[in-house]
């Protein structure tokens, strides 16, 4: 017995390498992600580290679904008339295989930074001084008009780009601390910083904070509610399109924006209570291999229409809406989005192939809009199939796959062929065969997992009222993060090897005048 436990311990080294071998093939590429660090136990398909408990899928939403009924026996009339149905409808057990959409686009960044770049250069890719300048401009002429309105402020002096500057880095500080409030710089306490507490008084950065804005006043022809940062986020879509090129995959999802867990568990219930009232939600289409989020969409909740987050929270035909606007600008291009069950649906897959655009989603009979797929894949069989057995119809282009690995596990994609098989490498159960798609969809959730166990900790932790600046803060977490990446793929990583926390207490540094920051000519 203990012959058998040691053989499967010399072979953990091959089965990581054939892993390694496999993310190459699915478009992966080198980790961008920074310093080590636990992988996320959320993945419930794919796992090669040490730290991994689990040889299934035992944690996953699907698995705890109600089994359905057992369908009625193959030589019943039920079965037989289903199975017309499901024939006339399009849907075929005959499989054929289909070659990958093309995609020859070389991902990656657009500009070559010189190896003398520093956190500033990067930063300025998304927030140039042309867009500080106009939050100088915006909060000069809201707290002029703030002043006409509710009497003259004696302390108040106009801000300078010099000044917008240190106070972007005091914010971003506590992406770095973590610290409850930005003023905690100020204080004699532990989050207190003497060499970043000189550069401003706080009383200056209190005037600031109370005056600040992107977009002082709504204009007559304006109706969105977020007018007052919607003109920064366009400018920051603009930076990511022109600095970034994504590889062929990508995730539509919403990113872990809240702190770390952590620091979070140190809130009062009455604090975490009243932290969890957020009045949008924010997704994100991000490039699978590389972890940069290349399009943002905020979704606000504008009271309780059929519109309203809660109604996002419920009606996939809304989340299908996310979808739409996250992929306006890929069409023609020949990529392949992975999406969650929430998003995933017949109707949506159809739409955007005709846009060029290929899917690859998980699917759930609970969260999935299962309009136009045959009823046989979605009922659970009374007797649970072995381990790494599946099933597959297709119509068209079309594939829906319904795969065993302690629970049924469906996915519906156009991207990748049914008769193509693929792998799960388990740390300690060795391989499980699944058609490709599966594969496929498991990789690059690990990836996307990834992100969110190394990045979502460094989100600005400051946490106004307003939703405008909420959404700002983070979007600007966002930015900093991809500025990251693209650290990571330049020179300049290469002459100072910067962790994530690294490159953030430089940036905030230059921001504050107190590093030199590198022109990048």
């Amino acid at each position: 017995m203990a012959e058998g436990g040691g053989g499967a311990r010399r072979r953990a080294p091959a089965l990581l390498e054939a892993a390694r071998a496999r993310y190459e093939s699915l478009h992966i590429s080198d980790d961008v992600f920074g310093e080590s660090g636990p992988d996320s136990g959320g993945n419930p398909f794919y796992s090669t580290s040490a730290a991994s408990h689990s040889s299934s899928a035992a944690s996953s939403d699907d698995e705890r679904e109600r089994p359905g009924p057992p369908p009625p026996p193959p030589g019943a009339p039920d079965a037989q008339e289903a199975e017309e149905d499901e024939a006339g409808a399009g849907w075929s057990a005959t499989l054929r295989d289909r070659p990958p959409p093309r995609f020859e686009d070389t991902g990656g960044p657009t500009r070559k930074m010189p190896p003398s770049a520093s956190a500033m250069d990067f930063f300025q890719l998304f927030v140039p001084d042309n867009v500080l300048k106009n939050m100088v401009v915006q909060t000069n002429m809201y707290a002029k008009k703030f002043q006409e309105r509710f009497g003259s402020d004696g302390a108040w002096a106009e801000v300078t780009l010099t000044e917008m500057k240190a106070f972007l880095g005091y914010m971003i500080s506590t992406s770095i601390s973590h610290c409850e409030s930005v003023l905690s710089i100020w204080s004699g306490g532990f989050y207190s910083n003497r060499s970043l507490a000189l550069v401003m008084s706080q009383a200056r950065f209190e005037k600031i904070l109370k005056y600040f804005h992107v977009v002082a006043f709504r204009s007559s022809q304006t109706t969105h509610g977020l007018y007052k940062v919607q003109p920064f986020l366009d400018s920051l879509q603009n930076g990511f399109d022109s600095a970034f090129r994504p590889s062929q995959t990508q995730v539509l999802h919403e990113p872990l924006i809240d702190e770390d867990p952590v620091f979070i568990a140190t809130c009062t219930e009455r604090e975490l209570r009243k932290r969890k009232k957020r009045k949008f939600s924010l997704w994100v289409r991000q490039c699978s291999s590389t972890g940069f989020i290349i399009q943002i969409y905020v979704h606000l909740k504008e009271g309780g229409g059929p519109d309203g987050l809660d109604a996002l929270k419920n009606k996939p035909q809304l989340h299908s809406m996310v979808a739409r606007s996250l992929c306006r600008n890929a069409a023609g291009k020949n990529y392949i989005i992975f999406t969650g069950p929430s998003i995933t649906s017949l109707t949506l897959f159809e739409e955007l192939e005709k846009q060029e655009i290929y899917c690859c989603g998980l699917l759930s009979p609970r969260k999935s809009d299962c309009t136009g797929l045959p009823p046989s894949m979605l009922s659970n069989p009374a007797t649970p199939p072995a381990r790494g057995q599946h099933r597959i119809k297709m119509k068209g282009n079309m594939s829906l796959i319904c795969w065993y690995n302690k629970g049924p596990f469906r996915f519906l994609t156009n991207a990748y062929s049914p008769v193509q098989q693929g792998v799960i490498i388990k740390r300690k159960t060795g391989e499980i065969p699944c058609p490709l798609a599966v594969e496929a969809f498991a990789a690059h959730l690990s990836y996307i997992c990834k992100y969110d166990d190394k990045y979502s900790k460094y989100f600005i932790s400051h946490k106004p009222n307003k939703t405008w600046q909420q959404v700002f803060w983070f979007a600007i977490s966002i930015a900093i993060n991809n500025a990251y990446i693209l650290y990571k793929m330049s020179d300049a990583y290469h002459v100072k090897r910067y962790s994530r926390a690294q490159f953030g207490e430089r940036l905030v540094r230059e921001l504050l005048g107190l590093e030199e920051a590198s022109p990048a000519h």
